[in-house]
């Protein structure tokens, strides 16, 4: 199973490029220079169906998402405009590659801050080598570190963001949940909060999936999509488990080498943790190439914790009767609070269903 873990956040608008700073030059300069040649690589999508030397599978992936799109402004009430009316060939294993930091000793990531998009926990890069120099700098200065591609990325509407070739890998259900992911954050985004935004998206996504696949007269597949977001689920509970040993291992007044003794101890009970799952999941082996990879603070967070606010959205789903045009109303009040606020506001959705579940 291939992971989509965040959407990458690429706002990107030439006179950034005058900031001071070579690195901040350097930086969106590689921005820039990638974003244009993603829009410069656009073809609209009729001409390309209508090219006799189109793929067939591209061809069929391609007129899923127009129906898929169609479908996302009629029923879920996802914006209605140019944005994935195009399709750009990469060539690529990812459209940009994000650098994930954290302190050797803290599960608190380092965060990067940009206009518009505001503070995030990542910092992407449209070059492989320029994401894998950066990554090298930060573990120098003994940060934990991980490098991981990116399917898809929103300019939140900004631009008329393209249906990439890397978004197309896997079934229908991968990338037509992409599509409605991608749609919503044009519809809420709130700087500075990634966990809101994240979770906003997932369940709109999700939601939008089950509609989906009910108007096609596919709904046996509800239940296997049911499944999958369920083995998520305990995947990320696993994750937030092993953060929650990692905080209590760090609390140690303790040298730093005994610490490092304690962090490699919680990450072996995670692996263990694992293997049990599997066993629980009748043996999906799904996410073992993630847990073959070498596990550090950095791949935790890079795997967030973003799901743990869905279930505040569907709360605010079912009070909008399960209307989505009610809900995005009911969802941008809680975006206008204060970030406490926010949060608190939030948990007590989360509290309310809990408790008429």
């Amino acid at each position: 199973m291939k992971l989509r873990i965040y959407t990458v956040l690429i706002l990107v608008a030439v006179p950034l490029i005058v900031l001071s700073g070579c690195a901040t030059v350097g930086y969106y300069s590689q921005a820039v220079g990638g974003h244009l040649k993603l829009m410069s690589a656009r073809e609209p999508i009729d001409e390309v169906l209508a090219n006799p030397e189109t793929p067939e599978d591209l061809r069929e992936k391609l007129q899923t998402l127009i129906d898929a799109r169609q479908f996302a402004v009629s029923t879920l009430g996802l914006p209605d405009n140019d944005s994935y009316s195009s399709f750009a060939a990469t060539g690529r294993d990812a459209v940009t590659w994000n650098v994930v930091a954290a302190p050797e000793f803290s599960v608190s990531p380092k965060t990067w801050c940009f206009p518009v998009a505001g503070c995030v926990s990542y910092r992407g890069y449209f070059d492989r080598a320029d994401a894998d120099e950066y990554a090298a700098t930060l573990a120098s200065e003994n940060f934990d570190v991980t490098v991981g591609g990116a399917s898809a990325y929103s300019t939140l509407g900004w631009f008329d963001d393209p249906i990439l070739d890397t978004m197309l890998r896997g079934s229908d259900v991968r990338y037509v949940g992409t599509l409605f992911h991608e749609l919503a954050h044009q519809v809420l985004y709130v700087k500075d909060d990634s966990n809101f935004n994240e979770a906003f998206a997932s369940f709109v996504e999700q939601e939008g999936m089950r509609q989906w696949l009910e108007e096609r007269g596919e709904a046996e597949r509800i239940e296997q999509y049911d499944a999958s977001l369920k083995r998520g689920e305990d995947f990320v509970a696993l994750l937030r488990k092993t953060r929650n040993g990692l905080v209590e291992a760090y609390a140690q007044d303790v040298d730093e080498e005994t610490m490092r003794e304690s962090k490699s101890a919680v990450f072996a009970t995670m692996q263990d943790d694992y293997q049990q799952l599997k066993v629980n999941w009748d043996g999906y082996s799904g996410y073992d190439n993630w847990f073959k990879r070498d596990v550090n603070n950095a791949r935790l967070i890079a795997v967030s914790t973003y799901r743990r606010f869905i279930p505040a959205f569907q709360a605010m789903y079912l009070q909008a009767g399960e209307d989505m045009n009610e809900f995005y109303k009911i969802a941008k009040i809680a975006a206008e609070l204060p970030p406490v606020e926010r949060r608190e506001h939030l948990n007590a959705y989360i509290g309310a269903l809990r408790a008429t579940s």
